[in-house]
């Protein structure tokens, strides 16, 4: 029996999923585009090979943005001048923009520079100047985690510490109310704001941290050390937790720094990046470097506030990065060390 079918065109063999995800990928090398050229406008000099990166060449030209040298350097020398920050900045406007296109590779561009922006944000508040492009882009960030969240808390289980552990023989018998999960409340929900006011900075900054911390994976190494830079100045000691007050004016951009207020809804999100940075997979010497000393400033401005909670958390951090930093050895995690055994 002859085969009549007609030979199948590539054309035809496309499923309506193949044909959306193509359409989705067409819009996102427009969006990419658009947003490249917009910043090549604002920035001095631009990257050759970023300039033909959207070609078809590129799967990802928006990849190669957010790990370009080139590109971090100059946008982060614009966003540490005097005037960064206004409303009418064009920088400020692109990150803006970038971050409500909606497109996921493009936001964690803006992502990519969110410590940056937060360092110098708080650190000029209390200098009274004109901040109204960082906080729309800070609105947006919290603006975009409320949506997601739609209004729903974070929350994780906690085992009941009261029961015997799996290890241990149950001596009683067991109230079946006691063997529930008890509920922790990472972050509250949260509720729309358009404007940013003193009493909800905290909230606000925090949240998006908390965004920039659930994207850290694909954040660059040079991100992270710019957070953690930011935290030691945020702190305002020094390692040996003295009372020496470390504001200090750089002359290079004419920007002043200092210690600022660490409430636990802005702390909590930074101890976390600081936890990744000393604990996360990828090894590098300066990052785990740099968020020792931010460890070290926060402890030592917990030891100067007697603040219990953040005491004991960044305490924690600064045992697991001793931790770390010991050989590895093949120990039991059953076995009871020599170290930590009492003798009477």
């Amino acid at each position: 029996m002859s085969d009549h079918s007609e030979p199948t065109t590539p054309s035809s063999t496309l499923t309506p999923t193949s044909e959306h995800e193509h359409s989705t990928s067409l819009d996102s090398l427009s969006k990419t585009k658009s947003a490249i050229e917009s910043l090549s406008s604002i920035l001095s000099s631009f990257p050759s090979n970023l300039s033909f990166s959207i070609s078809s060449s590129n799967p990802n030209p928006a990849f190669s943005l957010l790990h370009d040298p080139q590109v971090a350097s100059q946008v982060s020398y614009l966003l540490r001048e005097p005037n960064s920050g206004a409303g009418d900045n064009n920088l400020c406007r692109w990150l803006y923009d970038t971050f409500q296109s909606g497109d996921p590779n493009l936001q964690l561009i803006v992502l990519r520079f969110l410590p940056i922006i937060v360092g110098i944000y708080l650190s000029r508040v209390a200098l009274r100047k004109p901040l109204a492009g960082f906080e729309a882009v800070l609105l947006a960030l919290y603006a975009h985690e409320t949506t997601s969240r739609a209004g729903q808390p974070i929350t994780m289980n906690v085992p009941n510490l009261s029961l015997p552990s799996v290890y241990h023989e149950a001596k009683a018998p067991i109230n079946n109310d006691s063997t529930e999960l008890n509920l922790a409340v990472i972050s509250p929900s949260l509720e729309p704001h358009g404007t940013v006011r003193s009493t909800r900075r905290a909230r606000i900054v925090g949240v998006a941290l908390e965004l920039y911390h659930s994207k850290i994976y694909h954040m660059p190494v040079g991100s992270k050390i710019d957070f953690c830079d930011f935290c030691v100045v945020w702190a305002g000691q020094d390692n040996n937790d003295d009372d020496r007050d470390l504001k200090k004016e750089s002359e290079s951009n004419g920007r002043k720094e200092g210690r600022i207020p660490l409430p636990w809804e802005l702390l909590q999100p930074v101890l976390r990046i600081l936890g990744h940075c000393l604990m996360g997979n990828t090894k590098n010497k300066e990052l785990f470097d740099a968020a020792w000393a931010a460890c070290n400033s926060l402890y030592a401005r917990s030891m100067h506030d007697i603040d219990p909670k953040a005491l004991l958390a960044t305490g924690s951090l600064l045992k697991l990065g001793k931790k770390a930093m010991e050989p590895s050895e093949d120990l039991d995690p059953t076995e009871i060390r020599r170290s930590n055994v009492l003798v009477i």
